[in-house]
């Protein structure tokens, strides 16, 4: 997670995830998509969220004294095993220590990718940004995302608010990356993760460079995933196989993210990698599509962050023609299973949330139009009355209500019905008459469990996962720069 020094001032408010070819509207990725939207709205995002809780072939979860994340942070209850990721063609892992934390860990990660490699990317809109979103975004700009060669992560510093001395810290790694890679300053993608306000100490990324170079292997996600942690208690992973023209294909990504975490991309940093064939623009249409549907439709407290970033690449390297349209039928498994390792990451950065007992599913229908539904579901899922009741295992129907109010959005008061899973808590503006205390109360101390809303406007309808808030949650962040 991205946090602010103690001497830092008010909380900018963040703006919505910006793509790296800004100049793409919401409404022209609409119009390049339909009719892709219709059928894999219904379709593609049914079976992501159905399978988004499942894992391949899982090893074991990394255990606790790897040093990785914060010390002394208990796994999350709700944590799932790091998937079994094989090899991708045309990628190379290595991590390393850099040093910005005191204690002994990896925070840093180095990614090598095959000449060729397609790239796209969606960044925070955040008022205050970072030194690497704002290289990333303006060398993807200038490259059109085509033959990315390298990718540089650290965590325990964000390298944000800082600057012209901030980005020339970037420019320099960038560089020295370069040199060893023989490729251009613009084909290295950068990204941070820490405390904002600190500026990056290059020096101890490029004296390591050498020495992470030589461990360069196909088969390190694991480690990648460890690496990038912060306040992260388990390491982030997803992949998928997908079928391409007959060819089968790869998809593989990691993610962190813990606090500071809501819609919008929150503080969280994912990449994601293929080897499937992929020109640029159209890469970067389905990750900006996507992004909407999964990391935007997560919340943890509510706060966004400066250092947003996910970056998914293309290698060409699986045998598969090359495709340069996003809506050409030889896609439609790929962009089913690029849909379910994005949303399958992003729900991971919900069961991880800073102190999180519960994993809960908020839908909202009912509504005026998605966005309306949307906008609801969030204010639900961000009330800290709501989150609280969570967490004390209270089916406080009332709670919900109130948020529904107060979102501001066409609601029917006379027709709003609230829902803990299959019993009806309130039906048609009114306490349902089949209510039962004891059942809600017992339905509310599984870990996971879903509320829905209807509110009576019309047809849309949006989902949005949380968590609880708790007293650790408190106690992480009030300790976080100790």
């Amino acid at each position: 997670m991205n946090k602010t020094p103690k001497a830092s001032g008010k909380k900018i408010a963040a703006k919505a995830p910006e793509p790296a070819s800004a100049p793409v509207e919401r409404g022209v990725i609409d119009a390049i998509v339909d009719p892709l939207t219709s059928a894999l709205k219904r379709a593609g995002l049914r079976r992501a969220q159905k399978n988004a809780g499942e894992t391949t072939a899982a090893a074991p979860a990394a255990p606790a004294s790897t040093g990785a994340g914060k010390p002394g942070l208990a796994v999350s209850p709700l944590a799932v095993p790091f998937p079994v990721i094989p090899p991708i063609a045309g990628v190379e892992i290595a991590t390393g220590r850099a040093g910005f934390y005191k204690h002994e860990r990896e925070d840093l990660l180095l990614m090598r990718f095959a000449e060729g490699t397609s790239a796209a990317g969606v960044f925070t809109r955040h008022g205050v940004g970072s030194a690497p979103v704002d290289w990333c975004k303006r060398q993807l700009a200038a490259s059109g995302g085509a033959d990315v060669r390298a990718l540089v992560v650290n965590a325990g510093c964000a390298n944000s608010f800082t600057g012209k001395p901030g980005a020339d810290a970037v420019r320099r790694v960038a560089t020295a990356v370069g040199k060893r890679f023989d490729c251009r300053q613009r084909d290295v993608m950068m990204a941070s993760t820490g405390v904002i306000g600190v500026i990056l100490d290059d020096s101890k990324i490029t004296a390591r460079l050498p020495e992470v170079e030589t461990r360069l292997t196909a088969d390190a996600w694991a480690q990648a995933g460890r690496a990038i942690m912060t306040t992260d208690t388990f390491p982030k992973g997803a992949y998928a196989t997908a079928m391409i023209d007959g060819v089968e294909v790869k998809i593989a990504g990691i993610a962190k993210g813990s606090g500071m975490i809501a819609p919008d991309m929150a503080t969280m940093l994912a990449f994601v990698a293929t080897d499937a064939a992929i020109a640029p623009a159209a890469l970067q249409t389905l990750v900006s599509l996507y992004t909407r549907t999964t990391f935007n439709c997560v919340t943890v407290d509510g706060d966004r962050s400066t250092n947003d970033t996910l970056l998914l690449f293309a290698t060409g390297q699986s045998g598969a023609p090359k495709i340069s349209r996003p809506g050409d039928k030889r896609l439609a498994d790929f962009r089913d299973k690029l849909e379910h390792v994005l949303l399958d990451l992003a729900l991971q950065l919900v069961r991880d949330g800073e102190g999180a007992t519960k994993f809960v599913k908020i839908t909202v229908n009912g509504a005026e139009s998605p966005a309306s539904a949307r906008k609801i579901a969030r204010t639900i899922a961000e009330s800290p009355l709501v989150k609280t009741a969570f967490a004390g295992e209270d089916a406080n129907w009332g709670r919900i209500v109130m948020a529904v109010g107060r979102a501001d959005e066409p609601v029917a008061r006379e027709r709003i019905s609230v829902k803990f899973g299959d019993l009806y808590a309130a039906r048609d503006g009114l306490i349902s008459a089949e209510y039962d205390e004891a059942k809600m109360s017992a339905y509310v101390k599984n870990q996971e469990f879903e509320v829905s809303v209807d509110v009576g406007v019309g047809k849309g309808s949006a989902t949005v996962w949380t968590c609880d808030l708790t007293k650790q949650y408190v106690a992480i962040n009030g300790d976080y720069r100790s």
